[in-house]
């Protein structure tokens, strides 16, 4: 374990207000098993970790969930997060978001709003979210934009939608967002249980690629696109969070204080609750925040990589999900012996240069699927979720 001298500060803190949410996307990185978290921290509860938070150095707070405006308190966080010197950060689907809300956040001192879209097609956009939304989230978008905030447009990306990259970065153009995240999906949460309906070919990734790369050059700084490129379509790991417990602190709906956004599904990490500690305690001295800090937990080839100090030895939930060991090489890795099981996946997804078919049909982030997965519903309950 690191001693404490060495660990700095955190500098984002990111409040997972609520994992109720009104969309059912099928790649939320939210627990799969959240039904089973019944009880949400109340504002007192939040401010105390707001105040623990900026004392310890942390600079910047997202308001994240599920949908954060499912919080009627928000405002009143927003508020409070402003006077505490917090540059603020509210992570939304739009849901929710009128005039007057904006209005109130904006006066709040909410610095910055990252809205997120589907697809660029109300087919699609409705479709993955289960929601008749997309015309609402325009309007947000326009509300936005009548606000005088800066916009990041946020959408993830997977097999049905990387053909309408370049629609999509025209409708953000159109919406005149400053920056726009394409996020290719990562496979955790719900992601990992609809894998082989999301995962696209390598031809796609790179035609996608080749979209964001002309664009770039042709639109300058109009709009800044930011293309993450999947972990399984790399040879090398990404430096997970900035390395654990480095950078990041989230905490969960319940007090969970987490390390990275899916640490929840790790076994054995004992994760520390704020009811029972101070977020000064847990950020130095938890088992959790502590386990993969430093270089002394790494195996082979991790331990003697000279790419371990920037790399940190990749994911550690990946790890787990992939190779059953949080502590294994993360198996994006071209010299982790289990790189297989990536190539795999990508295979399967591609028959003679085309998509698969897939057997089995999308699993929608929904309250009844949640249950099931918690072991708090029965099978029958397992449906599209609609």
């Amino acid at each position: 374990m690191e001693p404490i001298a060495t660990v700095a500060p955190p500098y984002w803190l990111l409040a997972e207000l609520t994992y109720r949410c009104p969309l059912h996307c099928p790649f939320c990185y939210n627990p799969v098993g959240y039904a089973a978290v019944r009880d949400e921290l109340t504002t007192a509860d939040w401010l105390r970790v707001m105040r623990e938070a900026r004392a310890l150095g942390a600079v910047q707070l997202g308001f994240s969930g599920g949908e954060p405006l499912q919080r009627d308190d928000l405002e009143e966080l927003v508020g409070a997060g402003h006077r505490l010197g917090f540059y603020t950060n509210l992570i939304t689907s739009g849901v929710g978001l009128t005039a007057g809300r904006l209005a109130t956040l904006k006066t709040a001192g909410l610095d910055h709003i990252q809205l997120s879209f589907q697809d660029s097609t109300r087919e699609l956009n409705d479709f993955l979210s289960s929601t008749r939304t997309f015309e609402l989230k325009k309007k947000v978008a326009a509300l936005i934009k009548a606000f005088d905030y800066p916009m990041v447009m946020n959408c993830v990306l997977h097999r049905h939608n990387l053909p309408h990259v370049d629609r999509i970065i025209d409708m953000a153009l159109e919406l005149g967002a400053e920056y726009l995240e394409l996020a290719n999906t990562q496979y955790y949460g719900w992601a990992m249980k609809n894998r082989a309906q999301l995962m696209p070919t390598r031809d796609q990734v790179r035609a996608a690629e080749q979209v964001v790369a002309d664009y770039r050059a042709r639109i300058g700084k109009r709009c800044r696109i930011l293309f993450v490129v999947p972990d399984y379509f790399e040879d090398r790991p990404k430096a997970c969070m900035g390395g654990w417990g480095a950078v990041f602190l989230g905490v969960a709906p319940d007090g969970l204080a987490l390390p990275c956004h899916n640490a929840r599904d790790l076994p054995g990490l004992d994760l520390p609750n704020i009811h029972e500690a101070s977020l000064a305690d847990i950020w130095h001295h938890s088992h959790a925040f502590n386990a993969f800090r430093g270089d002394g937990w790494m195996q082979a080839p991790c331990r003697g990589c000279p790419e371990k100090t920037r790399d940190f030895g990749g994911c550690r939930c990946q790890a787990f999900m992939l190779a059953g060991d949080a502590a294994a090489a993360d198996p994006v890795c071209a010299k982790s012996p289990l790189r297989y099981k990536i190539d795999a996946a990508i295979v399967s997804a591609t028959t003679a240069g085309r998509l698969a078919p897939v057997e089995h049909p999308i699993v929608f982030r929904t309250d009844a699927n949640s249950r099931v997965a918690s072991g708090l519903g029965s099978a029958a309950q397992n449906t599209l979720g609609r």
